[in-house]
């Protein structure tokens, strides 16, 4: 479809109502045709922030292995007694360990 150039037509501003040549007139960012003296360019606070991802996870990440804990004491089970019975006491009759004693005012623990 042909349109005609518009070289000598009027067009009416939306905003102040007045005319004003065809050619000069400027469409805004929300569609209205106004003339040069109305024309207001939008606003950067009109357009919305762009929307990036939280990244959230690393880039071929391994899985966390335990490292080797320090040994502070090694509790061993003795064997059995035969005035035990062997399903109630499972690790053993006596223990092998280290010995805590720590103290605050006049309260003391000793494990």
């Amino acid at each position: 479809m042909a349109y005609a150039k518009g070289t000598h037509s009027l067009a009416i501003c939306d905003r102040c109502g007045w005319s004003y040549p065809y050619l000069s007139m400027m469409v805004e960012w929300n569609n209205l045709k106004v003339c040069p003296e109305c024309y207001e360019p939008r606003q950067p606070q009109d357009t919305p922030a762009k929307q990036t991802q939280d990244p959230e996870t690393l880039y071929q990440a391994r899985p966390e292995v335990p490292l080797p804990q320090a040994q502070l004491g090694v509790v061993t089970a003795g064997a059995a007694s035969p005035m035990t019975d062997t399903t109630a006491d499972t690790i053993g009759t006596y223990f092998t360990g280290l010995e805590a004693t720590a103290s605050l005012g006049t309260i003391t623990v000793t494990t």
